[in-house]
């Protein structure tokens, strides 16, 4: 599947989730801070996720579009699932 591909990508949900925590759009350089990663895959990784209708570039940063929105809310289950998972694991 195409988008499991695309969000399967180093540093691509984290890109998305810093995206989706601002209350402002973040600059690249915000971006590359908050999600802790360098230039050269952030760059990549943006211009994926831009390509895809993920992410667009404002003005004053990037900022999630609408079916960015869109996927993150399709994702939450997944996050609630996993962290009923995790409370249930037991220590390595």
């Amino acid at each position: 599947m195409v988008l499991l591909d695309l969000i399967g990508r180093r540093m691509a949900l984290r890109i998305i989730w810093e995206l989706s925590r601002a209350a402002e759009p973040l600059t690249f350089r915000e971006l590359q801070t908050a999600a802790e990663t360098n230039p050269s895959v952030l760059n990549s990784r943006l211009r994926e996720l831009r390509e895809a209708r993920i992410v667009e570039r404002a003005s004053d940063g990037y900022v999630l579009t609408s079916e960015g929105l869109s996927l993150l809310s399709t994702l939450w289950p997944l996050q609630a699932w996993a962290d009923a998972w995790a409370a249930e694991a037991p220590d390595p």
